[in-house]
C-alpha cells in the first residue's frame, strides 16, 4: 500500500477540529467589531439631522453609499482574499473602519459623512467577505452553521453596544461617540486579524447530509449557470426589506408615534426604540446560526421557504399593527429573525454549488445583491412621503419576500438538483480526460 493511500486513510489530526473552531471564533470577533457601522447608524441619523438640519433622505444617502461600496467591491475584495489570505485583508479592513468613524466624528458637511460611509464600506466589506470566506472553507460539512455564526456576529454584534452608544450620544454627543467607538472597534478587529489563516485540504471534510457539487467553479463558469442568477434575484428580493428595516427603523418608530414609549418590564424601564434595536440585533444574530443549522439538516431551499414566508407575514403585520408599541417590539423582532438568515443561507448555498477554491470572487459577485437592495432605502422615504404611510412600503417589501419564498420551492429546488448532477458528471469527464493525457 502506497504512502499516499495510508495518509488518505488516516483520520484528521485531533487538533484539526479544535483549530477550525478557534478560527471561527476569531472570525466572529472580527465581525462583532464591525457591526455598529451599519446597525447603530439609525441612532445617529436623528442627531445629525437635529444638529445640521439636513433632510433625512440626504443623510440616508450616506447609508446607501456605505452599503453600495461594501457590496459592489466584494468581487475585488474576493480576488485579494484569494491572493493575500485572511490576515492582511482583515487588518486592512480594521484600519478602514476605524478611520471611517473618526471622519464621521469630524464631519460638518454631507460630503464628509459620505466619505466616511465609503471608507466604512471598504473596511466592512474587506472584513465581512474574508470571515465568511474563511468559514466556508473551514466547515464544508457545516457550512450553514459556521457561516451563520460568523454572520451572526455581524448581526448581533451591536446588541451589547447599542445601549452604551445610545447613552454616550445622550451624554457626550454623537461626534464623541463616533470617535470613541471607531478607535475601539478598529483596534479590536486589527488585533484579531493576525490570528486568522486558511485551512489545508487535510483539515476539512465534506458533508454527508447535503448534495454538494464536488467541482470548483471559476467565477466565469459560475456566472454562466442558471442557478447563480436565480440565487441573485432571490437575494435582491429578500435583502431589500431587511435593508429598509435596518436603516429606517428609528424613523418608522418616530412616525408611528412609538419611539418615546417607555416599556416597563418591572425590573427595568426603557424607551421602545432602543429596546427594539437591542432585541432586533439579538434576533438577527440568532437567526443566522439557527437557520444555517436547520439548512445543514433539511436543505437550503426548504429553509428559505420557511424563513422568507415568515418574514413576509411579519412585515405585513408590522404595517398593520406597528402603531401599537408592544406590537412594534414583537413584530420588528420577528422581521429581523426571519431576515438575518439570508446571509448564511446564500453563502452556504454558493459554497455547496460552486466549491470553495474561487468562492471569494463568486460570493463577492452574489453579495452585490445587497448593494442593489440598498438603492431602495431612500425610495422608502419617498414612497412614505408620497402615500403618507409606511404601510405602502412595508406591504411592497412583504410581496418581494413572499415571491422569493415561491421561487425557492418552485424553481430553486429543481435547478439546484440539476446543477449538482451536471457538476458531478462534468468533473468525471474532466478527470477521465486528465487521466488519458
Amino acid at each position: 500500500m502506497s504512502q499516499a493511500t495510508l495518509n488518505a486513510q488516516r483520520p484528521l489530526p485531533a487538533t484539526s477540529d479544535k483549530t477550525r473552531w478557534i478560527q471561527l471564533i476569531v472570525g466572529v470577533v472580527c465581525m462583532i467589531a464591525t457591526a455598529n457601522i451599519q446597525y447603530a447608524w439609525t441612532l445617529f441619523v436623528p442627531e445629525i439631522q437635529d444638529k445640521f438640519g439636513w433632510a433625512r433622505a440626504e443623510i440616508q444617502i450616506a447609508f446607501t453609499l456605505f452599503v453600495l461600496v461594501q457590496t459592489w467591491l466584494a468581487p475585488i475584495e474576493g480576488h485579494f482574499i484569494d491572493k493575500f489570505g485572511p490576515r492582511v485583508m482583515v487588518a486592512f479592513g480594521a484600519v478602514m473602519i476605524g478611520f471611517a468613524w473618526v471622519i464621521n466624528s469630524q464631519a460638518t458637511s454631507l460630503f464628509g459623512f459620505y466619505v466616511g460611509a465609503a471608507m466604512g464600506g471598504i473596511g466592512v466589506g474587506s472584513i465581512y467577505s474574508t470571515c465568511i470566506n474563511n468559514a466556508l472553507k473551514w466547515f464544508p460539512d457545516r457550512r450553514g452553521l459556521a457561516v451563520g455564526l460568523t454572520a451572526g456576529g455581524y448581526g448581533a454584534g451591536s446588541a451589547a453596544t447599542i445601549l452604551p452608544i445610545a447613552a454616550m450620544i445622550e451624554s457626550s454627543g454623537f461626534q464623541h461617540t463616533f470617535l470613541f467607538f471607531g478607535i475601539l472597534q478598529g483596534s479590536l478587529a486589527f488585533v484579531a486579524a493576525w490570528f486568522l489563516r486558511s485551512p489545508s485540504k487535510s483539515e476539512v471534510k465534506a458533508s454527508s447530509k447535503l448534495t454538494q457539487a464536488t467541482r470548483d467553479y471559476t467565477l466565469k463558469e459560475a456566472l454562466s449557470t442558471k442557478l447563480f442568477w436565480l440565487m441573485f434575484v432571490m437575494f435582491i428580493l429578500v435583502v431589500t426589506g431587511g435593508m429598509m428595516a435596518v436603516a429606517q427603523l428609528g424613523v418608522i418608530a418616530k412616525d408611528l408615534g412609538v419611539k418615546e414609549f417607555q416599556v416597563d418590564l418591572h425590573f427595568f424601564v426603557m424607551a421602545a426604540l432602543p429596546l427594539a434595536l437591542m432585541l432586533d440585533r439579538i434576533m438577527n444574530g440568532i437567526s443566522r446560526p439557527l437557520f444555517g443549522w436547520v439548512s445543514d439538516n433539511i436543505g437550503r431551499e426548504k429553509t428559505m421557504v420557511i424563513a422568507f414566508t415568515l418574514e413576509g407575514l411579519g412585515i405585513i403585520a408590522l404595517g398593520y399593527f406597528g402603531s401599537n408599541p408592544w406590537a412594534f417590539l414583537i413584530l420588528s423582532g420577528v422581521v429581523f429573525l426571519a431576515w438575518g438568515e439570508v446571509y448564511s443561507l446564500f453563502s452556504a448555498l454558493a459554497g455547496d454549488a460552486f466549491g470553495t477554491k474561487h468562492i471569494g470572487k463568486i460570493y463577492g459577485v452574489l453579495y452585490t445583491a445587497k448593494g442593489i437592495g440598498a438603492l431602495f432605502v431612500p425610495l422608502g422615504n419617498l414612497m412614505m412621503e408620497a402615500t403618507g404611510t409606511w404601510s405602502t412600503v412595508l406591504y411592497t417589501v412583504a410581496l418581494m419576500d413572499l415571491t422569493a419564498a415561491f421561487l425557492a420551492i418552485m424553481m430553486l429546488r429543481p435547478v439546484l438538483a440539476k446543477h449538482v448532477s451536471f457538476s458531478k458528471s462534468l468533473m468525471m469527464r474532466e478527470n477521465a480526460a486528465a487521466a488519458a493525457t
